[in-house]
């Protein structure tokens, strides 16, 4: 079962990005949180019979008109992707995306650099793991779509790149 600690930290990062559910199962417990209007609800289920079987805890959510404008934004880039037969990086999990290995390192890649599949163009924290994401085609970076230190979510197009 998780800490208190990192059930408070689930729920910021949760409330900070554009998820409305989100679903943590591990070892039999479960947590699941759902924005819903001016409250997040969490909502955690233990599996044994002797503890409470749901605890649900209210919090409140600050409106969030600057994540609207980040949703709309992220429409007209997938279109110019189709347009253009660019390829897009994803994020393959919902964390945090880091574009260099350290705060005063150089970023992996920038706008106009050539990039092979291998090449390893950010990172994505996600439950204080360092995921290394790579480049998945050969080619040339055309846009980075996200701001270092950001929150990214499932799918979110992080790099468009210019297939060779």
């Amino acid at each position: 079962m998780l800490k208190i600690q990192e059930i408070r930290e689930l729920i910021r990062l949760v409330n900070e990005s554009n998820i409305v559910e989100f679903v943590y199962e591990h070892d039999g417990s479960k947590i699941k949180m759902k924005k819903a209007g001016a409250t997040e609800q969490v909502v955690v289920a233990a599996p044994k019979v002797d503890v409470p079987q749901t605890a649900v805890v209210q919090q409140p959510v600050a409106p969030a008109v600057e994540k609207v404008e980040v949703k709309e934004e992220v429409k007209p880039e997938k279109q110019v992707v189709q347009a253009e037969n660019l390829h897009t990086i994803t994020s393959p999990m919902v964390g945090t995306f880091y574009a260099a290995p350290s705060p005063d390192a150089a970023p992996y890649v920038k706008v106009g650099d050539k990039v092979k599949k291998d090449t390893i163009v950010c990172i994505v924290e996600a439950m204080k793991l360092f995921n290394e994401i790579e480049a998945e085609v050969d080619g040339e970076i055309v846009e980075v779509l996200v701001k270092n230190g950001q929150l990214v979510e499932y799918g979110q197009p992080l790099f468009l790149v210019k297939p060779e």
